[in-house]
């Protein structure tokens, strides 16, 4: 789901639970999760998010955030149409992606 994403955005080491790799995660219950924003509160946080970790560092945890915030501006490190070219899906384009990262 993320490494798409990260791989979309030419975002290196981002994405993907790897050794090396930067550790954004969210820690939830797919069962109980619930996105209750509205037009009236579009900021509004999801209920059932246990936690954020951002960098490594938890950010977000019991309802509100934890400590510093750790997240940070991310520029693209790269062109979007070089992480697509030769795949015929984007998730096809992930993976050439990470081929691509790991023969590096």
């Amino acid at each position: 789901m993320t490494g798409l994403s990260a791989a979309r955005f030419a975002l290196h080491e981002r994405g993907l639970i790897r050794e090396g790799y930067w550790a954004d995660l969210v820690l939830f219950n797919p069962h109980t999760v619930r996105d209750i924003a509205d037009f009236k509160d579009p900021q509004r946080a999801a209920e059932g998010i246990d936690g954020v970790w951002v960098n490594g560092q938890l950010s977000y945890a019991e309802g509100k955030p934890q400590g510093e915030r750790q997240g940070r501006f991310l520029p693209r490190s790269g062109s979007m149409v070089e992480g697509f070219s030769g795949a015929k899906t984007p998730t096809q384009a992930s993976a050439i992606k990470l081929e691509r990262n790991d023969a590096s």
